[in-house]
């Protein structure tokens, strides 16, 4: 009965939100702030509208409409639901990270009087190690493409610049023509945050690249695809779900297991860099990390390497 009441909260239904007096305006003036004033990406925005949303529509179901009605127990009760809709340790987190800010946007305007966020207790992460694959699995994947498929040169570049720049999908769905420089080999991209990072591209990225501008992208390209590197079959600009659909289809099809996904490419960028003797902070900047802390996950794969930098360079071996 639980569970079924939780999941009723994430109802399609409960988008179509009446208004919920100072509550939902002071959501709204929120995520107005983080967009006008905090310059945050419009992914990070529209992430926190979907956990407030969800947080609107529980409030409702316990009959809280004004801000001053939220009470740390409130949202405790509310994590539990989530828990018990079977949510994830780290989307429940996210929810959570959202509420804080919420509130504490609440406490800079004056719209409540204490900021009580300090005492929320969220679940407990262990951090986890990202999927790896080997480098002849990532070698399949990026040949798992068959030439005969209407897209081969297209789904292949993006295979290709995913393993070779380890960008994010919803950047390299915003990449334009006019953000590569096959001729020196480097591409720039937005991260999050809009933060700019300019990344090198090898010479069989390059290759695959150059090939579905010339050989596909020109049949592909209609008057509204505008200067869109990745074209779908009519011409629109490839989402960042699409090409994480494709990544999945491709690592199928190459017989990995099915939890392999855009970021794992990206994970194996990251690794296999480390691996090959490249240093945290470049690696940092390539991945568009703002803290290194992030960057030092990578680092657990290579253990191997570290024993032997140990034994070769401590004075006591």
């Amino acid at each position: 009965m639980a569970s079924v009441q939780a999941q009723s909260i994430f109802d399609t239904q409960s988008g179509k939100l009446e208004a919920q007096g100072d509550i939902s305006r002071s959501v709204k003036d929120f995520l107005d702030y983080l967009k006008v004033e905090a310059g945050l990406a419009k992914n990070t925005i529209l992430g926190y509208g979907r956990d407030l949303k969800s947080f609107l529509a529980y409030c409702t179901s316990q009959k809280i409409s004004r801000l001053k009605q939220i009470k740390p127990a409130l949202i405790q009760k509310y994590l539990q639901v989530l828990s018990r809709a079977e949510k994830s340790e780290s989307s429940i987190k996210r929810c959570l990270v959202a509420i804080r800010m919420f509130l504490r946007f609440a406490k800079l305007t004056d719209r409540i009087d204490d900021d009580f966020t300090a005492i929320l207790e969220g679940p407990k992460l262990w951090q986890r190690l990202p999927t790896i694959c080997s480098k002849e699995q990532v070698i399949s994947i990026i040949n798992a493409p068959s030439a005969d498929e209407p897209f081969y040169l297209r789904d292949k570049a993006i295979l290709e610049l995913l393993y070779a720049t380890g960008v994010r999908a919803s950047e390299l769905a915003g990449l334009k023509t006019s953000d590569l420089n096959l001729g020196i080999g480097y591409l720039r991209c937005l991260g999050k945050g809009s933060r700019e990072r300019v990344i090198p591209v090898g010479k069989t990225a390059i290759a695959a690249t150059v090939e579905y501008l010339k050989g596909l992208r020109p049949k592909l390209a209609k008057s509204h695809s505008a200067d869109f590197l990745l074209l779908s079959r009519t011409g629109l600009p490839l989402s960042r779900i699409e090409i994480w659909r494709l990544v999945k289809k491709y690592a199928i099809r190459a017989g990995m297991p099915g939890n392999v996904t855009v970021h794992t490419l990206r994970h194996c960028f990251a690794t296999h860099l480390l691996t090959g003797g490249a240093d945290l902070r470049s690696v940092q900047e390539m991945l568009g990390h703002v803290d290194i802390a992030t960057t030092q996950i990578y680092t657990h794969v290579d253990r191997e390497r570290l024993r032997r930098i140990h034994k070769e360079f401590h004075p006591r071996p």
